[in-house]
């Protein structure tokens, strides 16, 4: 499956992480790529109706959230994970960047 970002600023957010953080993003991504809508628990949620997140563990969670689109997967934002619940502002940002896609 293809994985694409939603835009420039949404990678270049990405890529500005620490090493170890984007390393396993990156893993991630390619498991993504390797097994697109299959991926599940513990390192694919859903989120809501075609909301997804990567679920990166470790010293810095980090929370990528994507869709599909088009037989594509996109990634719409990613935050870095402070709390047990995720914000809701953050959903809000990726669930709006969908209704951009469709």
């Amino acid at each position: 499956m293809n994985v694409i970002f939603f835009n420039s600023k949404v990678k270049d957010n990405l890529y500005s992480l620490d090493k170890i953080p984007l390393d396993k993003c990156l893993r991630l991504i390619d498991l993504l790529k390797m097994f697109g809508n299959k991926l599940s628990m513990p390192y694919s949620k859903k989120i809501s109706t075609n909301l997804y997140e990567l679920r990166i563990r470790g010293q810095q969670e980090v929370r990528i959230f994507y869709c599909f689109y088009r037989d594509k997967a996109v990634i719409l934002h990613h935050f870095m994970k402070k709390s047990q619940k995720t914000p809701r502002k953050e959903i809000e940002v990726a669930l709006s960047r969908i209704a951009v896609l469709t």
